[in-house]
């Protein structure tokens, strides 16, 4: 049996993620040439880092800094 996409894995764990205070967001990105997960810390991303496994499902995952998201004005 295959193991899942690297989207069917973002998916299965950007709401536990997400209920950690800080995270903001993820997404699927490059990581030294190879796919990976990104999380987006608004704050203390070094807590979050703590929390969130480097590697899930044979996918790198990575914290990145992002501060807040916000909607731009039109």
């Amino acid at each position: 049996m295959a193991g899942r996409t690297i989207e069917q894995v973002q998916e299965a764990y950007t709401d536990q993620w997400m209920a950690l205070p800080g995270v903001v967001g993820t997404a699927i990105g490059r990581c030294e040439g190879r796919p990976c997960i990104l999380v987006f810390a608004a704050s203390d991303a070094e807590r979050i880092k703590q929390k969130i496994p480097s590697m899930v499902e044979g996918y790198p995952v990575v914290v990145q800094y992002t501060g807040e998201f916000r909607a731009l004005d039109e």
